[in-house]
């Protein structure tokens, strides 16, 4: 018996690219990074940001993630940390006006874009609930390992994650030329972008431990 079917895999699938393509943080930043810096650091922001899934995947997998949700204190904590990076990063990218600049000196390091592509999505611990109760959904048990299918599945939500991020960054690169003569239209999406962290933060802070 197969431990994975067709129709959970195409239904796994599709539930994947509508929750990859759907706006957030991640997102934001790989097309801002493609609109800034180029195709490899929206490549690089994006393999990060699956990066971020598969570390999220392991801590439900070996059942940190349990821990956490049960365990208020530790909650506290990666909620708090992760909200105020995200809020860290909303805040930047208003009073800097630079998450997107077409300025040399604006230009972060590629190694500093992969951290802080992975970081903004470990530290976030929304994704790390995504993933408590998303994958379980296509698990069963009576196929073989739940770990394994786990892994395979979270493995495959973050390959998607990088894929789809990557070309979103790729695309949103090739208008930087249009863009870098238009400074209102980048103080916006700056505006719109750091409105978006600031979002995703407060959001972060009202989550609830629900064991």
């Amino acid at each position: 018996m197969s431990m994975f079917t067709i129709n959970t895999m195409l239904a796994y699938v599709a539930a994947c690219l509508l929750v990859v393509v759907s706006p957030g943080p991640d997102n934001i930043l790989a097309v801002s990074r493609g609109l800034s810096q180029g195709r490899a650091a929206a490549a690089l922001t994006s393999i990060g940001a699956g990066l971020g899934i598969m570390f999220h995947t392991l801590a439900a997998t070996v059942g940190l993630s349990l821990i956490i949700q049960n365990s208020p204190g530790a909650f506290w904590v990666v909620k708090a940390v992760g909200a105020l990076y995200l809020l860290w990063l909303g805040y930047k990218a208003l009073a800097s006006g630079n998450l997107i600049s077409f300025a040399p000196t604006a230009k972060l390091s590629l190694s500093r874009v992969f951290l802080t592509g992975v970081m903004s999505n470990v530290l976030n611990p929304k994704p790390g609930l995504f993933v408590l109760a998303f994958l379980p959904q296509f698990v069963d048990a009576a196929r073989g390992s739940v770990q394994i299918q786990m892994l395979v599945y979270g493995a495959i939500f973050a390959v998607l994650t990088a894929l789809i991020f990557t070309a979103m960054g790729s695309f949103a690169s090739k208008l930087a030329g249009w863009l870098s003569s238009r400074p209102r239209v980048i103080k916006g999406m700056n505006v719109g972008a750091g409105l978006t962290f600031i979002a995703a933060g407060l959001s972060v802070l009202t989550l609830k431990n629900r064991a």
